[in-house]
């Protein structure tokens, strides 16, 4: 017997060594040729794929978006997986964790109450940590082919769950166009990078989030670490912009590489 984790972590279970491979509880085999295989790609790759097995295959957990020529990958880390875009990690996973990386940035806007609004889906995990605590979450995510890499991610699986959290799918500029003034309590602007979202770091982007946040109501902005020169330079331009729209009382929250604006 040997004890593995079928689901990247949350929980263990405890299998028999057959001559072939691993006896899974569902029945199906996990042959030693496919944990060489995934065993190959851990040692080849700073961050090793997630796998999954259907029909006695095993393949990494991949999609290809057409529609925004980008490939997503579900990759392990050594705690929640985290999922690389085009190659660059969506979380923080140096020195943290995804999990970690993403209760440091929900904590900068605690107490979390009332209605939340998280503008970049990706696997969920702001989602699902925000309703923790939250009345109710609406979080956006621009391409479809995310929350397929999300509903195989057993980490996600609340983002499917949970009655307090209203997906809507669409790009976060547009979309905000149509929540009403003062709709949210909270907001969690977790964009993708500078070069493939310039759009949601935009003046007129910061000026919708101001109209949709009520009053007294904070929003976090994840701009990069302060410390590294395209970090500090971006987070330069955040302040300046979140400034310029209005927001007052504007700080770095150094420890989840952002800042609070408040309203």
């Amino acid at each position: 017997m040997t004890r593995i984790s079928l689901d990247l972590g949350l929980s263990y279970v405890d299998v028999p060594l057959a001559e072939e491979g691993l006896r899974l509880p569902d029945g199906q085999v996990l042959t030693w040729q496919m944990v060489e295989r995934i065993a190959e790609d851990e040692a080849s790759h700073t961050e090793g794929h997630c796998f999954a097995l259907r029909d006695g295959r095993i393949e990494p957990i991949q999609v290809f978006s057409a529609e925004f020529n980008r490939l997503y990958s579900l990759v392990a880390t050594s705690a929640a997986p985290t999922m690389l875009i085009s190659g660059i990690p969506m979380h923080r996973i140096k020195d943290t964790d995804p999990r970690r990386d993403t209760i440091a940035k929900v904590r900068t806007l605690a107490p979390l109450a009332g209605l939340v609004l998280d503008t970049a889906t990706g696997l969920g995990y702001t989602a699902i940590e925000a309703a923790k605590q939250a009345d109710h979450v609406t979080t956006c995510e621009l391409d479809p082919a995310v929350l397929k890499i999300a509903r195989l991610n057993p980490w996600s699986a609340a983002l499917f769950d949970n009655p307090k959290i209203t997906q809507v799918i669409g790009d976060s500029f547009d979309l905000i166009r149509e929540f009403a003034d003062g709709a949210f309590d909270r907001i969690v602007h977790d964009p993708p990078m500078f070069n493939l979202a310039g759009e949601l770091y935009s003046l007129e982007f910061y000026g919708q989030l101001h109209r949709v946040l009520a009053r007294n109501g904070r929003v976090f902005h994840y701009a990069g670490n302060p410390d590294s020169p395209s970090g500090h330079r971006v987070t330069r331009g955040v302040v300046r912009r979140l400034q310029e729209a209005g927001f007052s009382r504007v700080q770095h929250r150094p420890e989840a590489f952002g800042v609070v604006a408040r309203k």
